[in-house]
C-alpha cells in the first residue's frame, strides 16, 4: 500500500489514524499548524512535518482533514509535487480561484484529488441522475443545537434556549459551503454531485430534540425523484464531525475507492 500521510490532528484525523494502523498501515507523516507540532506527534503517532512540500517527499497519499484551510494552504502544492489527495473538505471547492488553482497543479505535476463521500449517501444515484438531466436538488442539514456551534447559526439563533426545530440558513450550496466551512460539505457533496453549487438549494436545522446528525436530499428530474436520508452519529470528541465522514475517508484511503475525482 502507498504511504500515508495526513494533515490535522482532530477527531475524524485520530480516527483515521487508529483505524488504518489496525490494518497494519500507519500514517507515516503528520502535517499540523504552527505551535501545534507536539499535539499533531502524540495524538497521529507520525512524524511532524513543516509543510506540503516535505509532505510530498513521505507520502504518496494524502488525507486532508483540515478543513477549508487546509485544503487551501496545502492541496495545490500537494497536487503540483504529484500526490493523490483524499479530501472531506469538499465546501473549499465552493471558491472557483481555489479551484483552478488546484486544476492548474494537477495538470502540472499528475496529482489527483479524490473525494470522499463524507457523512452523505446516495451521491451515485444523484450523479447517475444528473446524466439525463435534474430539475431540483435540495439538501436539508438538522443537528442538535450544540453541532452548529461556533458557525453563524449562533447569529441567528439563541441555540441554548431553543425548544423547536428552527432555520437558521435557506439558500444555495456555494453560500453555504462559503459560509459554514465547518458544519456544510455535506451541502457541497450534494452540489457536485448533481446541478452545481448555485442551482442546489440548502436548509440548515438546529432542533433540540435531534440526538444525531440528519442529512437529507430530494432530487428531481428525468430519472423520476427519490428522497434519501441518513442519521449519522457525531464521533464522540467532536458534535460537529460525523463518524461516517471518517470512515468514508478510510475507505478511501484502503483501497482508492472515492465517489468522485476532481
Amino acid at each position: 500500500m502507498s504511504a500515508i500521510g495526513i494533515i490535522g490532528q482532530g477527531a475524524i484525523a485520530r480516527y483515521i489514524a487508529q483505524a488504518l494502523a489496525e490494518d497494519g498501515t500507519p500514517i507515516t507523516a503528520v502535517l499540523a499548524r504552527p505551535g501545534r507540532e507536539e499535539v499533531a506527534r502524540i495524538a497521529i503517532g507520525a512524524e511532524v512535518v513543516a509543510n506540503a512540500t516535505v509532505m510530498a517527499t513521505c507520502a504518496d497519499v494524502v488525507i486532508d482533514c483540515a478543513g477549508h484551510a487546509g485544503l487551501t494552504a496545502h492541496g495545490a502544492t500537494l497536487l503540483g509535487a504529484g500526490c493523490e489527495v483524499v479530501t472531506l473538505s469538499l465546501g473549499a471547492l465552493a471558491d472557483p480561484v481555489l479551484v483552478a488553482q488546484m486544476k492548474d497543479a494537477a495538470r502540472v505535476g499528475g496529482g489527483t484529488l479524490r473525494l470522499a463521500s463524507g457523512a452523505i449517501g446516495a451521491l451515485d444515484a444523484l450523479s447517475a441522475a444528473a446524466v439525463g438531466g435534474l430539475e431540483h436538488v435540495r439538501y436539508i442539514g438538522i443537528k442538535p443545537p450544540h453541532g452548529w456551534a461556533g458557525s453563524p447559526a449562533e447569529e441567528a439563533l439563541d441555540l441554548a434556549t431553543l425548544t423547536a426545530p428552527a432555520t437558521h440558513f435557506t439558500g444555495t450550496a456555494r453560500a453555504a459551503a462559503l459560509a459554514y466551512p465547518k458544519n456544510a460539505n455535506v451541502a457541497a457533496a450534494v452540489a457536485l454531485a448533481g446541478i452545481g453549487f448555485d442551482a442546489t438549494e440548502v436548509q440548515l436545522i438546529a432542533d433540540p430534540g435531534a440526538t444525531q446528525n440528519t442529512h437529507r436530499i430530494e432530487a428531481r428530474g428525468a430519472f423520476g425523484s427519490f428522497d434519501f436520508t441518513i442519521s449519522g452519529n457525531a464521533l464522540p470528541d467532536n458534535p460537529k464531525s460525523s463518524a461516517l465522514a471518517a470512515m468514508s475517508a478510510v475507505r478511501a484511503a484502503r483501497n482508492g475507492a472515492a465517489w468522485m475525482r476532481f
